[in-house]
């Protein structure tokens, strides 16, 4: 192998890959609405099995 095909590895990285892109164009929601969305579930889950009982 000559010494132009030799390629080292990124130190750190550990095989893990990153995608910085991508996460600037996901749907961010912020932890406040998911908790405010997973209370109202609990809420709803409630009302709904005491009244049909």
């Amino acid at each position: 192998m000559s010494k132009k095909e030799k390629s080292g590895m990124p130190s750190g990285n550990a095989g893990l890959v990153t995608y910085f892109d991508d996460y600037k164009e996901a749907i961010q929601i912020k932890p406040e609405h998911v908790l405010v969305l997973i209370s109202f579930i609990i809420v709803l889950e409630l009302v709904l099995k005491y009244m049909a009982v």
